[in-house]
């Protein structure tokens, strides 16, 4: 029959995760050629290399590497886009760079809040980069402002909320 102090002590023997603050230690295993069998159980699932690769770990990452970079990354200059709408955009289309109007590299790509800036202005200061203006539904005055002034995409903003990868994507294919 066990004492009530063995069972304290059993159960003081179970770690949990905040239990563990001690560094790991290494031991040697003397007189032993390979590995634990615990070990090769976890190892039995890696991919060895062939005899005519080097480094599959490498060659792995050197295909992510390519497929990561495939689409290609743009400079877009937003003008008078709230911080609110930058997240979003932000999220919308990852791997691209946003800049503000105070940056001195020059953006592939300008989008614009018509309701917030002058239109014809952001024409004239970007006359070869093409721009995508987009302002409220209700906003009919400033739909025909950014058409005026010769915004290559006017839309509403929900619109370049559901569509603004393929919308950039279309745009920054125009350039090349």
């Amino acid at each position: 029959m066990a004492s009530a102090a063995d069972l304290l002590a059993a159960a003081g023997l179970v770690p949990r995760h905040r239990d563990v603050h001690e560094s790991l230690q290494e031991i040697a295993l003397f007189g032993l050629c390979g590995a634990p069998g615990v070990l090769k159980l976890l190892v039995r699932g890696e991919v060895l290399a062939l005899s005519d690769q080097l480094d599959t770990a490498r060659e792995s990452f050197h295909s992510l590497k390519l497929t990561r970079y495939a689409q290609p990354v743009a400079t877009i200059l937003l003008c008078g886009v709230d911080l609110f709408f930058r997240g979003k955009l932000e999220a919308l289309l990852p791997g691209h760079r946003f800049v503000t109007t105070d940056s001195i590299d020059p953006p592939d790509l300008v989008i614009a809040d018509m309701a917030r800036v002058d239109c014809d202005e952001v024409a004239d200061a970007w006359p070869d980069i093409p721009i995508m203006g987009f302002t409220n539904h209700n906003d009919a005055a400033g739909l025909r402002a950014g058409h005026a002034a010769g915004f290559d995409q006017v839309l509403v903003k929900s619109a370049l909320d559901e569509r603004a990868p393929q919308l950039v994507e279309e745009l920054l294919a125009a350039v090349e």
